[in-house]
């Protein structure tokens, strides 16, 4: 299985993933993502109205400049780590 299939299996089990969840993982997985499917951030910060946006650009932005295939690992293990935590609660 390449990466990239990997990912996009690991990206379906994220859809899975208990609603205790907490944000901040949400945010950290919200960000692996688009920075391996988009890159690097390509618009400007939301206002400082708008917090829900603004913390998923800056979870964005915060992977900018990492590989494609970096993120794609990170969101993997991210994924695999949260699944397990869910199975231990």
């Amino acid at each position: 299985m390449s990466l990239k299939e990997e990912f996009e299996e690991h990206a379906k089990l994220a859809k899975t993933l208990p609603d205790t969840t907490t944000n901040e993982n949400l945010l950290i997985l919200y960000g692996l993502y688009k920075q391996a499917t988009i890159g690097d951030v390509n618009t400007s910060r939301p206002g400082i109205f708008n917090q829900r946006d603004r913390a998923k650009w800056d979870a964005w932005k915060a992977n900018e400049g990492k590989s494609c295939d970096e993120v794609m690992s990170d969101y993997i293990t991210k994924v695999k780590q949260l699944k397990e935590e869910a199975a231990a609660a």
